[in-house]
């Protein structure tokens, strides 16, 4: 790897077992060539996890944008991710558990799914088993609840703590075999009922991390079956968008919640902006058979088919690139200073500029949810 100049070298950086070699790149990426050289050629999983705000940083003085920043946070992610399960699988053959008895499949959910992690995530996760008879349910079954349980409780202690809502291939809920999942899927989306639309929604956005990826593909196509036929299932769901304000009062003045703030000049902009714009845009999708995860792609596709003006769609897209670098902005300085990576954001670091820029981001983003729940 000699250059990054192309989409296609950047996301190729955390795609195999090592990280890349800092000797290999060139003098113009010394920013990264300088971070990855200070996490050494051979990590543990808690170095490398903690290593992540170096990378952030390192690649913001490249000046990428936030979104591919957010990208490259989700590929270093991945790598976390497959490298937990390669130490939980060779754990277990090594204690006499033999090789994984069916194939599988462990799907990322969230913005691990859609490619626009930033820093500070937990783990949401998911296992999708081949189908296989009922009489060998204890023995399989029992195989990969140790593997979930395993790679879960790594990653946790490398830093990605566990899903306070359970959403882990360790619990039988979100570890199942294929015609299961078609079938939960079936009974999620059959009504309005809002916990199902609320479990639902939590496994919409998902993407295969590691294992067969053949799985994840047939799950997709089942998605892609059931959504025209959900129409009370999109109807509730796009009710629910309504608990998702954004940070402006009725006057369109910058206003989000103090629950939780750190100081009264905070706004969350991940609880009140990047949330509902990505809430909107996935029901949209559903809505017209857009089959992509990440909201970037999703808000192409839109376009084409006729759902969005590409006026909105461009205004849109940008809007959700400002969040994402005020986000990494505050997360960084966060991290550098102790208090840690969150979704906080100080309205009194912004310019009048960027205030300005911020109120009209999320009277789209509220203009998006009208637009919406109206299909």
């Amino acid at each position: 790897m000699r250059l990054l100049h192309r989409a296609s070298s950047w996301r190729s950086l955390f795609a195999h077992e090592e990280h890349p070699d800092p000797a290999r790149l060139p003098p113009l990426l010394a920013p990264l060539r300088d971070a990855l050289a200070e996490l050494g050629p051979a990590p543990t999983l808690p170095e490398a996890h903690a290593w992540q705000p170096r990378l952030a940083e390192a690649l913001m003085r490249l000046d990428l944008p936030a979104w591919r920043i957010s990208q490259l946070i989700s590929d270093h992610n991945d790598w976390l991710y497959r490298r937990a399960i390669q130490l939980a699988l060779s754990e277990m053959e090594g204690q006499g558990w033999g090789a994984p008895p069916v194939p599988y499949c462990v799907i990322v959910m969230g913005s691990g799914a859609r490619q626009e992690s930033l820093l500070g995530p937990d783990q949401d996760n998911g296992m999708i088993i081949a189908d296989y008879p009922d009489s060998r349910h204890t023995e399989i079954d029992g195989y990969f609840q140790v593997l979930g349980e395993r790679f879960t409780d790594r990653l946790d202690q490398a830093g990605i703590p566990l899903c306070s809502g359970h959403v882990m291939a360790r619990w039988p809920m979100w570890r199942k075999r294929l015609s299961e999942w078609s079938e939960q899927l079936a009974i999620w989306t059959a009504g309005r009922r809002v916990k199902r639309v609320q479990q639902a929604n939590i496994l919409l956005d998902f993407r295969a991390v590691h294992g067969e990826g053949t799985l994840a593909e047939a799950l997709a196509d089942r998605v892609a079956r059931l959504m025209p036929q959900a129409g009370l299932f999109l109807d509730e769901m796009g009710a629910l968008l309504d608990e998702q304000p954004v940070a402006l009062d009725r006057f369109g003045r910058l206003s989000g919640s103090l629950d939780g703030a750190p100081h009264e000049r905070a706004i969350n902009l991940k609880q009140q902006a990047v949330l509902p714009l990505v809430a909107a845009v996935r029901l949209l999708s559903l809505r017209h058979g857009v089959r992509e995860v990440d909201t970037r792609e999703r808000l192409a596709v839109l376009v084409l088919k006729e759902a969005l003006p590409a006026e909105t769609s461009r205004a849109l897209t940008a809007a959700l690139e400002r969040l994402q670098g005020l986000l990494l902005e505050e997360q960084c300085r966060g991290v550098r200073s102790g208090r840690g990576a969150d979704g906080w954001v100080d309205l009194s670091r912004l310019g009048e500029d960027q205030r300005l820029l911020l109120r009209h981001d999320l009277q789209q983003i509220r203009a998006l949810k009208r637009r919406a729940r109206r299909g």
